[in-house]
């Protein structure tokens, strides 16, 4: 076949929900070099637009983000607008549209050659894909096959791998008085000698200043991660990747950090995310001075979300999720870690049936651990359950990350209540028992969560609340924790027939006091359904006490 007509594929591994979305306008098309096939990674919502015009993008503005955000080794090979018609037209806009963003992001050194023009529908979500080999954007040649890799992960690992520098320093820096004609310049020098034998010295020029200036030392804390295919040359690996990648995050920082240097003390650093969707990581610069919960970052965390396509409830981007790494004795280098403690997590999981028959389970979502009476050495026997059972909901939101605080003390539980006001200084160190309301109280202190509390007169009532709790675990997604005379529990889920009435509660016991054998507490019923009557007509839920139940909201944010 002639070359010039030859079939043209390109290969998607993001999905297609996140390609064909109805409501992003301008996407960039994420790809690297290394890749033989024209190949889309991922893709990443153009947010700065000109005026008047949604479609076309501000370069400047884009860049200075997407700089930031992706990784070198992976670069935008095209993009994708709506439109329902003159497809090979439109397809040109967006090819231009990705050729003029490759220039700004870092000319033309990035290795790539062809570029992806494409075209969505915005009903039916069909999409044309036409490559552009010129910088003439009628010269476009339609691609004829679309595969959408079923393991994109494995394509991308098989074929490359990451490499990561980290850099320390701090460095001075002289601001003149008068901040209108304040400048900060960076550069960073490169050894262009190639094969020269020439002894050459470093240089170092002294530029006095002409006016009256202040001094800051500012730490900068680099950290850079690239993408490389496996056999890539480590000396190209480094000045092809690495030094232009510690380029783009000084450039970036810089800006960062002179806009707040005389308002605060700036501490921009980079974290590594890979958030759901996608196969490879994006790097996040933040400013630590501002704090998570502070509205500015909160801002940068929402208009991220916007970018990368994430939901607007979930805390994807929050510093306790970002990928974390240790360089272990021996080992060639970094590795990926886990942070996690000894305890059990989700014994539920793999326990027998509840026995309502044509029920419907309705489950915690996520991750928890199981905490109960005696653990760490402390003796809470008789009167800490509501403690363990609230610190079984903080590591709920721990492990799901919405917080990276640690899971408090008995001691740091009674001490919160002291400082809102709802206990006494001798509460401190004391054995009184908490309930559902101190449980929302701390939650809200420490967390920032909101809890919803359901009153009930008595424990008879609770099959009369199965609906409504299913539809928390539903929705929420969270555990509950249930307080009835001196008793409390935690909630994991409840199996619910709503045409026969019958249904059964998946009790999480904090009053175990055994080791941590998984085998020993789900035999002994210390993780497992009980029904509100058994068989033999005995009440779990007691008929004369009234009962509380807390019911933890999942936090809507970024």
């Amino acid at each position: 076949m002639d070359n010039d007509r030859r079939e043209l594929s390109v290969r998607v591994l993001c999905r297609k929900l996140i390609i064909a979305s109805k409501e992003r306008g301008l996407q960039w098309l994420i790809g690297s070099p290394f890749f033989e096939q024209l190949t889309i990674v991922s893709t990443v919502q153009c947010l700065h637009t000109q005026p008047g015009d949604s479609l076309s993008p501000d370069c400047n503005k884009e860049s200075d983000d997407l700089r930031t955000l992706l990784l070198r080794g992976f670069d935008v090979i095209g993009a994708l607008l709506p439109g329902d018609s003159n497809w090979e037209e439109n397809a040109g806009k967006a090819a231009d549209a990705a050729r003029k963003m490759r220039k700004f992001l870092s000319g033309n050194d990035r290795g790539i050659r062809d570029t992806i023009g494409a075209v969505a529908h915005p009903i039916t979500s069909e999409i044309h894909f036409f490559v552009s080999k010129t910088e003439k954007s009628p010269n476009l040649e339609a691609v004829t096959t679309v595969v959408y890799e079923e393991h994109p992960d494995k394509y991308v690992w098989e074929r490359g791998c990451l490499l990561r520098c980290e850099l320390a320093m701090n460095l001075p820096i002289y601001v003149p008085t008068n901040r209108a004609s304040g400048t900060i310049q960076v550069s960073i020098l490169l050894n262009k000698s190639g094969s020269s034998t020439q002894v050459v010295a470093p240089i170092a020029e002294y530029f006095p200043a002409s006016e009256p200036a202040r001094l800051f030392v500012v730490s900068f804390k680099f950290d850079i991660l690239c993408y490389a295919s496996k056999d890539l040359p480590a000396a190209h690996a480094v000045s092809k990747l690495i030094v232009p990648g510690l380029e783009d995050q000084l450039t970036t920082m810089k800006k960062t950090l002179y806009s707040n240097l005389f308002t605060q003390h700036p501490q921009p650093r980079p974290y590594h995310f890979c958030p759901p969707g996608f196969v490879q990581p994006v790097t996040v610069l933040y400013e630590l001075d501002y704090g998570e919960t502070e509205m500015k970052q909160v801002e940068i965390r929402r208009s991220l979300h916007l970018r990368l396509g994430l939901p607007l409830d979930r805390p994807f981007l929050l510093i306790a999720n970002a990928i974390k790494f240790s360089i272990t004795e021996g080992s060639a280098g970094s590795i990926p870690i886990r942070k996690g403690s000894a305890l059990l997590k989700d014994v539920h999981s793999g326990i027998p049936g509840s026995g309502v028959s044509g029920g419907i389970v309705s489950l915690i979502q996520g991750s928890y651990e199981y905490y109960h009476y005696l653990q760490d050495g402390f003796d809470d026997s008789g009167w800490g359950c509501a403690y363990r059972s609230l610190q079984t909901i903080i590591s709920w939101f721990r492990l799901q990350h919405y917080t990276s605080i640690e899971v408090p003390s008995h001691r740091e539980i009674q001490q919160a209540l002291v400082e809102i006001g709802d206990k006494e200084h001798s509460f401190v160190g004391s054995r009184e028992w908490i309930g559902a309301i101190e449980l929302s109280f701390v939650l809200d202190k420490l967390l920032g969560v909101s809890c919803k509390v359901m009153n009930l007169r008595s424990g008879s009532e609770l099959p009369d609340k199965c609906r409504e709790l299913a539809m928390h675990f539903e929705t929420q997604g969270t555990p509950v924790m249930i307080g009835g005379g001196v008793l409390a529990y935690t909630l994991l889920g409840v199996d619910y027939n709503e045409a026969s009435g019958d249904c059964a509660f998946l009790i999480l016991d904090p009053h175990y006091t055994g080791g941590d054998e998984l085998k020993k507490i789900v035999n002994g019923g210390w993780c497992g359904w009980k029904k509100a009557v058994d068989s033999k007509g005995r009440s779990f839920f007691l008929q004369d006490k009234f009962y509380n139940l807390l019911l933890p909201q999942r936090p809507n944010m970024v």
